[in-house]
């Protein structure tokens, strides 16, 4: 039984058994029955229906805008909460973003459990989604990305502060999430409850989380308006570096004015966007 397993883990990635020995990939074959045996417990009990299929149209482009744009590449996810049932999520399966289509699709309770795995791989991280939703009602959609220009951020004393109008949330203030506070063995990932739990109580009632030499969890009221963050905060990211870069004083945002833009509308943007991902 076990080895059948294992050979469904193998033949899932297109390795034969032949190959597999002939290469001698024992580590290989660990690493991916641990991952195949993650996803066969922890099963929820019961879907709350099929999602509306906009919805789930709306998440597919926002995952090939993130990877359009550059915020994501093979790595970072993005999810929505379930339309019926708010608390179920939804997920792709574990696969880079630009290559979502609506059958990766998954259903998730709010412990990052599957609802119907179907044997497919899961993204180790979910728990930053599902410890969200639960923190947070307000929340409809949550990006995890590692876009290049945030990380500086994440691992110096210079705080993310707002420079620029579409990224006016950041006055609210990005807090620094370190993964070695959770209990027990340091991990980099938040990969268990308990490290999106702690993820999720640092974001707080803010828009932003960067993760210590990692990324950033960026949340929104709706998929256009998390999508759009995740750019802007980039954005931001990038025209503070050069600004301090040049030297001398930095002018950032009145906080209050920066305060009345905060939930700036992104979906002239998320149209534009979309379009250009859908069409290819």
């Amino acid at each position: 039984m076990e080895d059948r397993m294992k050979q469904n883990v193998l033949s899932n990635y297109g390795i034969t058994r032949r190959h597999f020995v002939t290469t001698s990939s024992i580590a290989l074959i660990g690493a991916l029955y641990g991952t195949k045996q993650a996803i066969a417990t922890g099963q929820a009990a019961a879907s709350a229906g099929p999602p509306d299929p906009k919805l789930i149209e709306d998440l597919v482009a926002a995952n090939r805008i993130l990877a359009d744009l550059g915020i994501v590449d093979a790595f970072g996810h993005v999810s929505a909460r379930h339309n019926r049932d708010p608390n179920r999520y939804l997920l792709s399966r574990d696969l880079p973003p630009a290559l979502v289509t609506a059958d990766d699709i998954m259903e998730y309770d709010l412990d990052s459990n599957p609802i119907d795995a179907k044997g497919r791989l899961l993204y180790r991280e979910r728990f930053i989604h599902g410890e969200i939703y639960k923190a947070r009602p307000d929340v409809v959609a949550v990006v995890h990305d590692h876009s290049p220009a945030i990380i500086p951020f994440s691992v110096s004393s210079v705080p993310l502060r707002p420079v620029f109008h579409a990224a006016a949330f950041v006055t609210e203030g990005v807090p620094v999430f370190d993964t070695r506070s959770v209990p027990g063995p340091p991990h980099v990932l938040v990969e268990s409850i308990e490290a999106g739990r702690a993820l999720a109580k640092t974001l707080g009632s803010r828009q932003a989380v960067l993760i210590l030499g990692h990324g950033a969890a960026i949340v929104g009221t709706s998929l256009p308006m998390a999508v759009g963050r995740s750019f802007y905060l980039e954005m931001n990211a990038k025209v503070q570096a050069q600004a301090i870069a040049l030297g001398g004083q930095v002018n950032y945002l009145d906080p209050e004015a920066a305060r009345e833009a905060a939930h700036f509308n992104y979906e002239r943007a998320w149209v534009l966007w979309k379009r250009k991902v859908m069409i290819k």
